[in-house]
């Protein structure tokens, strides 16, 4: 994957040696706090679960956490807010899941099981309204 470089959005008032390599870096104060606190909720939950850091001391296979994300996105999208066994949002779930995929990306740890390239995108663009 090639890595892209962000540019800076808008003008910072110092010429602080600091904020000049600092808004060359990813801006991690964009990420939705929100989002964060959910993770961690559901973070906190399969701690408990399986063991905190499970997800670094063993592959995780990327079927089984897209499934599990699924499952909470489509629960949530059906009309149910919290999963039942956790009590945690299903949002929440299914950002942890999200983002055990990345860290095992990432990390080398991931067991990467997806099929072939298919056509998703090429269909979406195809069929995208206004082209």
């Amino acid at each position: 994957m090639a890595s892209r470089i962000i540019e800076p959005i808008g003008q910072y008032p110092d010429d602080n040696p600091k904020t000049t390599q600092g808004v060359k870096k990813p801006s991690l104060s964009k990420v939705p706090p929100a989002a964060l606190a959910y993770m961690a909720l559901a973070m906190m939950d399969g701690a408990d679960k399986y063991g905190p850091f499970n997800w670094r001391d063993r592959k995780v296979t990327s079927s089984i956490y897209v499934d599990a994300t699924m499952r909470h996105l489509l629960a949530w999208w059906d009309g149910e807010q919290n999963a039942k066994d956790s009590g945690y949002p299903h949002l929440a779930h299914a950002l942890a899941c999200l983002a055990i995929i990345v860290d095992a990306l990432e990390t080398g740890n991931l067991n990467d099981d997806r099929p072939r390239p298919g056509a998703f995108s090429d269909i979406i663009e195809r069929y995208t309204r206004g082209k």
